[in-house]
């Protein structure tokens, strides 16, 4: 047997009220007088006014709570007499909606405002069904009437509100759009409809997808479906497709909106053209990539020419290794510091002191990942700071090369990175090489150059303590020297 479907109170009541009732055989009940008077001893306590009336709509009877809320007396309110509650602005309605009914014997509801023993007008719902005897006569109305004020305060509340929200967003230079917690759009403000040129209604739902770019719908439907799954704010970019059939790159985000328990409730997004940006950032990657090709073209032009000097000039010739070195060494500082793409850059930790120190050191590892040991925080660093440093990492690494921890296999350096704002300290301990006996008395001209270019450039200060198990320098210098951010 197949199980009828289940139906709400809502649709009990409703079908209720909209269904005439039908008086017993007059040969079982005398008169419907018995019926009225089961509707009077039930309708004296309910919490709603009541009342019933003839067949021809003339009522003979209110309930105490009628006359309690309208501070009237039963003489009042015989018959007619209840249009001296009503609203004079609505009473013509109510009039012909009422004398409607009675004239078809059908079902009357309507709301209309009920003026208070106050004075005040309320809004009511007022339902009324006829009763009809055993051949079809309307012998009797029963009426109903229901103090809504609430219920339209707050639906007059939400109507405003939506409606400020639609001028809010449509005013927005932005497309705008909301979801369901189920990730169902609902809602797209009039910037998606004249950026898209769909018809409205077309996107909501899940046929806002068909907008992206085939190559993107992928990556953003995943992370829309993340964002679902954990509740955590939606980003990404995508191309959409504009109203000229050209897709656009736009950035796309979303938070979700929670109630008092932390449920959410919906989501509310925006979409923002950057395709003008986009492009913008794609040439200046561009030119960036050709300024940088032609700076270390400078790089390897100098070096030539200190390679051919140097093979005819004798007195060159001993210091042309290491100014070449030097070269390499902001060849390698400029690339690593210069601004990068996703696709340009060189490794993760681009950009920052910690990823700088790995790079200009990486020569002199020579495979041992524990020969040269980089760690402490990390702070970003742009050309600025990248140059004069790289100046004197490169130097502190050539002399310990040549006669500290380096210089030996058991040797290593240590490189440790403390951000205390508002500056930074780089410690550089050398260990395992040969015992210093001595502080040296001579300063070479390398180390004149990193100590110009600690103090002079990057407005820091270096400090070099040579303890006998090895070289201990520490360069402390302000952060905001170190990157323009």
């Amino acid at each position: 047997m197949s199980q009828m479907p289940k139906r709400g109170p809502v649709d009990h009541a409703r079908e209720y009220w909209r269904t005439p009732l039908v008086l017993p055989p007059s040969n079982e009940f005398r008169s419907p007088c018995i019926e009225d008077e089961n509707f009077r001893r039930l309708a004296t306590f309910l919490p709603t006014l009541c009342w019933l009336a003839r067949g021809d709509g003339y009522i003979i009877w209110y309930n105490q709570r009628w006359h309690d809320y309208c501070g009237t007396q039963p003489e009042q309110m015989e018959g007619w007499g209840w249009q001296s509650v009503h609203d004079p602005e609505q009473l013509a309605a109510v009039l012909t909606t009422w004398q409607r009914s009675i004239a078809l014997g059908e079902p009357f509801e309507m709301v209309f405002p009920l003026r208070g023993a106050d004075g005040r007008f309320r809004p009511f719902l007022t339902r009324i069904v006829p009763a009809r005897n055993e051949a079809g006569e309307v012998v009797r109305w029963y009426g109903v009437n229901t103090e809504i004020g609430d219920q339209v305060r707050a639906e007059d509340a939400l109507r405003q509100s939506e409606s400020k929200f639609e001028v809010l967003t449509d005013a927005m230079p932005q497309m705008v759009w909301t979801a369901r917690p189920d990730g169902a759009h609902d809602y797209f403000n009039a910037q998606w409809y004249a950026f898209t040129g769909v018809p409205v209604g077309q996107t909501d739902g899940a046929g806002w997808a068909e907008m992206f770019h085939p190559d993107d719908r992928a990556l953003a439907q995943q992370k829309w479906r993340h964002s679902l799954d954990t509740g955590e704010p939606y980003e990404v970019e995508y191309r959409l497709r504009h109203h000229t059939g050209a897709f656009r790159w736009t950035l796309g985000c979303a938070q979700p909106v929670r109630d008092s328990e932390g449920k959410i409730t919906r989501w509310i997004g925006t979409c923002t053209d950057i395709d003008a940006s986009r492009r913008a950032a794609e040439q200046t990657e561009l030119l960036g990539r050709e300024l940088s090709h032609r700076i270390k073209n400078i790089f390897a032009v100098i070096g030539g020419i200190i390679s051919i000097t140097g093979r005819n000039s004798a007195e060159l010739r001993p210091v042309m290794k290491e100014l070449l070195d030097r070269i390499a060494a902001l060849g390698r500082a400029h690339n690593f510091a210069r601004p990068h793409s996703p696709e340009s850059r060189p490794e993760d930790r681009a950009g920052t002191l910690h990823g700088l120190v790995s790079v200009l050191l990486e020569p002199y590892t020579d495979g041992q990942n524990n020969r040269v040991r980089v760690s402490g925080d990390e702070v970003p660093v742009d050309d600025r700071g990248a140059t004069p440093l790289s100046l004197a990492l490169h130097e502190l690494a050539t002399n310990s090369a040549k006669y500290g921890a380096l210089s030996t296999e058991e040797g290593g350096v240590a490189v440790s990175i403390l951000r205390q704002e508002p500056r930074v300290c780089l410690s550089w301990h050398e260990a395992g090489g040969p015992e210093i006996e001595s502080t040296p008395g001579r300063i070479g001209f390398g180390t004149q150059l990193a100590d110009i270019a600690i103090e002079r450039q990057l407005g820091g200060t270096i400090k070099r303590e040579w303890r006998r198990e090895g070289l201990v320098v520490t360069i402390d210098v302000p952060v905001s020297h170190l990157w323009r951010g």
